[in-house]
């Protein structure tokens, strides 16, 4: 299934919805309809674990397409919001994870020439997120130099404390797409949460499709351009520690929660390691995808705009 959390019309509040062909289904009025409780929020859902999705689907089976009046709208006419629009924590990032990115890296960035021995582990507040379409705001005042990462996020559907790497992925709700915007001159000391904690700092979305419909997250492609140029392409396979690995790893020292996010790093083609050195600026429009999940974009304005 793919998940959304969306606005329709007037409606002020934001809402959980479930992508079919061409139509937003609201997943809580769907439940209505059949007096079947099911949340309008994706936290919720996610916390209602197997059995909330399993009712869901369903649901939608019964239907098959005709829907009960008020529980659809077209999906050309709904506003997609990040898929969580507030975390409950910290995104988890993960630095240096492909390998061709630790070289550019290191020549660019003084970063370690040496593949990581273990994951590399920074956060990003739940105040960084937007959802598609809305602005990264690039500050003069603050940074020259920020910067563009396309990733695959994995978002954790069931608590997981010291799991074995065997059994990791049976802890992953689904997947989405992450920009890990980063503001290059401004890491501190080797610390990088300022420098990719910003406000605006992580685009999220369009969706999360869930785990049974992205059996292997290992073998998908992701690509990122900026102004309609290409300058990422890669595929997770070249990832240096997988999706199974990271949350063995994180979840030996921190216990992942429902509702987590790990961003689980980037291939080569950020504008710090190209030569000339590139960077965002106002006007430019940045646009990210991954294969199977969907297309994020967003354009970068002055952050006093608006």
């Amino acid at each position: 299934m793919k998940l959304v959390t969306y606005r329709a019309g007037v409606e002020a509040a934001a809402r959980l919805g479930v992508i079919a062909d061409d139509l937003v289904v609201d997943v809580g009025r769907l439940g209505a309809a059949f007096d079947e409780a099911l949340p309008d929020t994706m936290l919720g859902l996610i916390d209602l674990g197997r059995p909330g999705l399993q009712a869901l689907s369903s649901l939608l089976e019964e239907c098959d397409g005709a829907f009960p009046p008020g529980t659809a709208v077209a999906l050309a006419n709904v506003r997609l919001l990040a898929p969580i629009p507030r975390p409950r924590k910290n995104i988890f990032g993960i630095g240096l994870n492909y390998l061709d990115h630790v070289a550019e890296s290191s020549a660019a960035l003084d970063t370690a020439p040496d593949l990581p021995k273990q994951p590399v582990v920074f956060s990003k507040p739940p105040t960084s997120v937007i959802g598609p379409g809305e602005p990264i705001r690039h500050n003069k005042a603050i940074t020259q130099q920020l910067d563009w990462e396309v990733e695959l996020a994995v978002i954790i559907g069931t608590t997981a404390t010291r799991v074995a790497r065997q059994d990791a992925l049976a802890h992953v709700f689904g997947y989405s797409v992450m920009i890990d915007v980063s503001a290059r001159d401004n890491r501190r000391a080797g610390q990088w949460i300022f420098s990719k904690g910003m406000d605006s700092y992580a685009p999220f979305g369009p969706c999360i499709v869930t785990a049974d419909d992205i059996p292997d997250p290992q073998a998908l492609d992701l690509w990122l351009t900026v102004n309609g140029v290409e300058k990422q392409r890669s595929n997770t396979a070249k990832m240096l520690f997988k999706v199974d690995e990271l949350i063995a790893d994180i979840s030996s020292g921190i216990t992942l929660e429902p509702g987590d996010i790990i961003a689980t790093g980037t291939p080569e083609g950020v504008g710090a390691g190209r030569k000339p050195q590139e960077w965002m600026w106002p006007g430019d429009t940045v646009v990210a995808c991954v294969e199977g999940i969907g297309t994020i974009r967003h354009p970068v304005i002055d952050a006093t705009e608006g």
